[in-house]
């Protein structure tokens, strides 16, 4: 499957910088969209709505000075939707993106049909993230664009599943578009999910790890120190299973023995929207296997200019090795 027409000859990698809770800001997005690679952030990161416009004028209006400033690829950006009832704010967010034409429209919890009717009315992608092949088609009836695989190792709500079988399993039901997730750190990576059949990759623990991330140099910190075996699939903090480092579980008081126990998924009024999530979030540090391949904090740029070296290099590479029977 190719590249939607929105996305054609407007990116340096075939990647997006995945929208992290608290993490991803427009200084990050920005920052991802000027070198070539889709960024994102979640409607959810701003307080309210009256906030999150405020984002969006400020993404439109910066990729503008980008364009007319630059010869180069500048990447459009994604903001991530959350469409679960217990979300309050989401068809308020919805009809913002729609009213500032948010060129992609990621939905999380949720495939719904007038979501996509929204975005497609002004010619907007929508994107769904899914962890399994039930919900990859949903997602699919429900007419978006492209699929999200969530596939196991991934930071943030992670799937289970293998991204070799998920990538075949999303394919077996979907014809448009598949972006892969799931311990992505390097431009290897990103050729590896490729050569499985993805059309984009969905990089997120590394960009933590970034001068224009919004987390906390602790937390970054910890990032550096963290191997794969650090990495703790849990229901525990959200109610939806996610990767969490081990040691920031540790030290906010959660029995290592009772992580399978789920706490209550609530975006609703109690969260005004998202206080208490937020509390969790910020105090438990979620991150992907990937961890144990992240060795320093840069700015954007140079990640982008290294992952795309790494890339290079590694189809120079395979080719070279191409089996010849």
């Amino acid at each position: 499957m190719a590249l939607p027409a929105q996305l054609e000859h407007r990116l340096t990698l075939p990647l997006i910088a995945a929208p992290m809770f608290l993490i991803s800001g427009p200084e990050l997005a920005l920052a991802c969209c000027r070198n070539g690679i889709v960024g994102s952030f979640p409607a959810l990161n701003q307080r309210t709505s009256e906030g999150f416009e405020q984002w969006l004028i400020e993404m439109n209006s910066g990729l503008d000075a980008m364009r007319k400033a630059n010869a180069n690829a500048v990447a459009p950006y994604a903001v991530n939707l959350i469409v679960h009832r217990t979300n309050p704010r989401w068809q308020a967010d919805l009809e913002l993106c729609q009213k500032h034409r948010v060129p992609i429209v990621i939905t999380s919890l949720g495939a719904a049909s007038h979501v996509v009717e929204a975005v497609h009315s002004y010619g907007g992608l929508v994107f769904h993230d899914v962890t399994n092949q039930r919900h990859a088609r949903k997602a699919a009836e429900a007419g978006v664009d492209g699929i999200i695989g969530v596939a196991a190792g991934a930071g943030g709500h992670a799937g289970t599943i293998s991204p070799f079988v998920l990538m075949k399993e999303i394919r077996d039901v979907f014809d448009g578009t598949i972006i892969l997730a799931g311990c992505l750190s390097q431009g290897d990576d990103i050729l590896a999910l490729q050569a499985m059949g993805a059309d984009l990759g969905y990089m997120g623990t590394r960009f933590i790890n970034t001068e224009e991330s919004r987390a906390d140099s602790a937390y970054q910190s910890m990032i550096l120190e963290a191997i794969s075996g650090d990495i703790i699939h849990t229901p525990a903090v959200s109610g939806i299973p996610a990767n969490f480092m081990r040691q920031s579980l540790e030290a906010a008081g959660y029995p290592m023995d009772k992580l399978n126990q789920p706490g209550a998924i609530d975006y609703g009024e109690k969260l005004k929207p998202v206080d208490d999530e937020a509390k969790a979030w910020k105090t438990v540090w979620s991150a992907g296997q990937g961890v144990s391949t992240i060795h320093d904090v840069v700015p954007v740029d140079t990640l982008a200019s290294r992952l795309l070296a790494e890339y290079r290099q590694a189809l120079t590479r395979l080719e070279g090795m191409a089996f010849k029977p």
